[in-house]
């Protein structure tokens, strides 16, 4: 198993493990796009796999990871897009996220990290385009600092 697709099944089984239902619908359809989404804090990460996509492991860092699958194709291919947006503090303090785009095999991960402080809401707002069509994302997440 690639190293991205471990981290997503191990962050998603140790959410499950922690009771958490609030990742489990972390999908949305948009037109012909399944998104697929989460935010988390960059300590889940092993310093192999942080240094690997050059992400700064950090208790006050978050990685945002988002993947589009094309929804029209038998087997719902990974899809190439583009994704600009910001996230936003409670308090309305915007921070800009730069996306990274990561392929492995057929996989195709989006990445960006975002800055945080203990028990801050974070409001991402994001616009995923394919050329064709574009669409807006809006999602939260809590941060702590352990």
């Amino acid at each position: 198993m690639n190293t991205i697709k471990r981290l997503i099944v191990t962050t998603f089984l140790m959410l499950g493990m922690l009771g958490s239902t609030a990742y489990a619908d972390n999908m949305k359809k948009l037109g012909t796009m399944n998104v697929h989404y989460m935010a988390i804090s960059a300590t889940f990460l092993t310093p192999e796999i942080a240094k690997a996509y050059n992400i700064e492991r950090s208790r006050y860092n978050g990685l945002v990871n988002i993947s589009v699958l094309d929804n029209t194709k038998t087997g719902n291919p990974a899809k190439t897009v583009t994704i600009t947006g910001n996230a936003k503090n409670l308090v309305g303090q915007s921070k800009p996220l730069e996306f990274v785009e990561v392929k492995e095999g057929s996989a195709i991960y989006y990445l960006a990290q975002v800055s945080y402080h203990n028990e801050e809401t974070i409001v991402f707002n994001l616009t995923i385009s394919d050329g064709k069509e574009s669409h807006p994302l809006e999602f939260s997440q809590k941060f702590y600092v352990d």
